[in-house]
């Protein structure tokens, strides 16, 4: 009766689940409102009443800041990076009077998704006119752990994934049945795109969970990650769930790394081979050794086991202010 009463506070006696906090409840919300039907009506926001897509022209800089070092953003690049281009960002203000990045135009060439664009090569050529035209659908590229892959329920359940249609995430999809399997693919696209849209193909759980409402992703959508085991990789390690994209990495090392992940790996090599050359009084290091260490590290992780991904055995990236909470949803 308390959380009734706080909700006839609001106007029009409504609250998005983005304010849950203020019901003070130590439950699940959706959990606790559908326990009392006749009290509580569960409903999607009109202005977002479309489901999960990437066509979101405003976004909080509160829930891009933890993101920064994952996009490759620098650290001040409100002010040196969104005003050298009015004509494409700008700064707003949310009805909710926090403050946003404005897309100021829409631009559908840029509208691909990373998957659409891996099956526009000459390679796959043939396939991609295909499920341009309509005949066929895009699959994910997927790389099951030892023994997983070869249980047949498991290899029947992907056929039958597979099957069903690839609607980008940067397209309409408001007559898809939210309950469907096809939504749920759509998820899946929507979350591949958004790792892949990272430097390193991966990032923090809580991160992604931190963008659910921006996205419209449904409550839950993190056991995606342990239902998908062949497109995403889990790991626990630096005290944090981080999830990676499998077919982004092979024997523990990127497949095509970023410019950007290249110089990170080497100034983190520089940074610990000088400490330890310190320790032992050595005043200057060879650039030779240092390049030769580097390629030396990446030889010595052939030997693992291509199934499992190893996404750095350091934890040397930039860590946020959003509170690490339970990855239990």
């Amino acid at each position: 009766m308390q959380s009734k009463g706080l909700l006839l506070d609001f106007s029009p006696q409504s609250l998005s689940l983005s304010g849950r906090k203020l019901l003070g409840l130590t439950v699940p919300v959706l959990r606790f409102m559908r326990r009392y039907p006749t009290l509580f009506n569960e409903f999607p926001h009109p202005q977002y009443a479309n489901l999960p897509c990437f066509r979101v022209r405003h976004y909080p800089l509160q829930s891009l800041h933890p993101l920064k070092w994952d996009l490759g953003l620098p650290d001040n690049f409100e002010k040196a990076l969104i005003p050298k281009y009015p004509d494409h960002f700008q700064f707003a203000k949310a009805p909710n009077g926090t403050r946003s990045l404005r897309l100021v135009q829409w631009h559908e060439e840029f509208a691909v998704s990373a998957l659409q664009r891996s099956n526009e090569t000459k390679e796959k050529g043939k396939e991609y006119r295909e499920f341009k035209s309509g005949h066929t659908a895009l699959t994910f590229p997927m790389s099951f752990p030892k023994g997983y892959g070869g249980q047949k329920k498991v290899r029947a359940w992907m056929d039958e994934f597979h099957k069903l249609p690839y609607i980008s995430p940067y397209e309409d999809s408001r007559r898809i049945e939210p309950s469907s399997e096809l939504m749920e693919k759509r998820v899946v696209g929507v979350l591949h795109e958004l790792l892949s849209l990272t430097i390193h193909k991966k990032t923090k759980r809580n991160y992604l969970r931190s963008l659910r409402d921006e996205l419209i992703l449904p409550h839950k959508f993190t056991r995606l990650f342990t239902r998908y085991p062949g497109i995403f990789y889990l790991s626990l390690k630096c005290k944090t769930t981080t999830v990676a994209l499998r077919e982004a990495y092979r024997r523990g090392k990127l497949a095509n790394p970023h410019p950007l992940a290249r110089l990170r790996d080497k100034f983190y090599h520089v940074m610990r081979t000088g400490l330890l050359y310190r320790d032992k009084g050595v005043k200057m290091i060879p650039q030779e050794i240092l390049t030769n260490d580097v390629e030396d590290e990446t030889e010595g992780e052939e030997s693992e086991e291509e199934e499992e991904v190893e996404i750095g055995d350091d934890c040397y990236e930039e860590t946020s202010e959003i509170e690490d909470d339970s990855d239990e949803e």
